[in-house]
């Protein structure tokens, strides 16, 4: 799942950017306006962090700027402590949702999934589909039998996004970019590698190969 984090502060962006790596997020960071408001309408994000603070503008100016070009992934705001007008602009300009400065990373990390949950239409931390369970939490996969695995970060990032819309078709270009950020390089033979992993715990029929389109999860198999 792709994020996109606005920050000025190197130092906290880099940690905040590892946790949510951790976290099953492939983030890409960036500390001016300008850039985010780039990165923000090119880009296929499933989530934002946006902080309201930059060196060359106002976040609420990039977040009308991603509104009105219909960039319309959820965003979470990052306000100065007790600045009840920043939360209260932030909303009005089309922020899911905000925190405060200082902050616990393990909060903003429940609330970025919380929104994200919500801009699926779920409200539980486990995806469902075709008998499977994903736990979010745990990046873990639970079968129909009851029985758990665990997943690699890759193997999570993956299976969720296949998961998250079942019988729709992903390109391979799809996937790669919310596997991967910006910054990194991976071969063009990684996805076919992890699909065949996925399938020896979900089964081939399970992530089926459309010819010339991409895979699809089938929760009907």
């Amino acid at each position: 799942m792709r994020l996109l984090l606005v920050e000025d502060d190197r130092l906290l962006a880099d940690g905040l950017a590892s946790q949510l790596e951790k976290a099953g997020f492939s983030v890409d960071t960036t500390r001016t306006a300008r850039e985010a408001m780039i990165l923000g309408e090119q880009e296929d994000y499933r989530a934002g962090v946006l902080d309201l603070g930059l060196p060359d503008g106002n976040g609420l100016d990039v977040l009308r700027k991603w509104r009105m070009s219909n960039a319309n992934f959820p965003v979470l705001i990052l306000t100065a402590r007790g600045d009840w007008q920043d939360k209260v602009n932030g909303l009005k300009a089309g922020a899911d949702d905000y925190l405060a400065k200082p902050f616990q990373t393990e909060e903003l990390i429940a609330r970025l999934n919380a929104i994200v949950r919500r801009s699926e239409g779920r409200v539980q931390s486990t995806l469902k589909a075709g008998g499977f369970e994903l736990d979010e939490n745990r990046q873990s996969l639970k079968m129909a039998d009851g029985t758990e695995h665990s997943l690699t970060g890759t193997e999570f990032r993956l299976l969720r996004c296949l998961m998250s819309r079942p019988g729709h078709v992903f390109s391979k270009e799809q996937l790669m970019e919310q596997l991967y950020n910006l910054n990194d390089n991976p071969s063009e033979n990684v996805i076919e590698a992890y699909i065949r992993r996925l399938r020896k715990l979900v089964g081939v029929n399970t992530i089926a190969t459309r010819r010339g389109q991409g895979y699809l999860f089938n929760d009907a198999a």
